[in-house]
């Protein structure tokens, strides 16, 4: 079995970058959407899936249209909520809650926001509905959060990965079975 090849691929540069954007919906530059078609286009996949934020749906809808393939919203592949950081700068939040944050994100999720147990939660979701070589326009923490779910990874290991605006992880799955790194292209 040659098993199912899953690009997650993260969306362009905001027109706002370095800010915790969660579920905000802030789009892509216009340059950084075509950065991720022209991504795209070396990658075989079958469908295309994309969270319901414009910065990943414009560029899947882009891509989808031009391949003449199915373009699937999910919003489970979003990115992490942060809540009543959302918007902010890191240096506008209180540093003592953002490092409490950042080393354990289930306990000390953002005040109003999303535990890292729920996104893990809602990308596993997700990643059920992969049943086709696909091409998933997301957000770098779902991306972590795959990592996560798909290699049983701790939170701290998934932020080992770089993944800068537009960059693609490309896996292949084995339902049951787990999935294998077949490799990362950066940005």
């Amino acid at each position: 079995m040659s098993g199912i090849a899953l690009h997650l691929m993260r969306h362009g540069a905001p027109a706002r970058p370095g800010l915790l954007l969660g579920h905000r919906d802030e789009p892509a530059l216009p340059s950084e959407i075509a950065r991720c078609v022209a991504r795209a286009e070396g990658l075989a996949f079958d469908r295309v899936v994309s969270s319901d934020l414009s910065r990943t749906h414009d560029p899947a809808a882009r891509i989808a249209a031009a391949r003449g393939l199915e373009h699937r919203v999910d919003p489970d592949w979003r990115e992490l909520d942060f809540g009543d950081w959302t918007g902010l700068a890191a240096a506008e939040v209180d540093p003592a809650a953002y490092a409490r944050f950042w080393q354990d994100p289930d306990a000390h999720a953002p005040p109003g926001g999303e535990r890292w147990s729920a996104l893990r939660a809602r990308v596993e979701r997700a990643l059920a509905g992969i049943t086709v070589p696909s091409l998933v326009l997301t957000h770098g923490g779902a991306m972590r959060a795959a990592l996560a779910v798909l290699f049983h990874m701790e939170q701290p290991q998934v932020w080992a990965f770089d993944l800068p605006y537009a960059s693609v992880l490309s896996l292949r799955l084995w339902p049951g079975e787990g999935a294998q790194i077949t490799g990362l292209v950066t940005a």
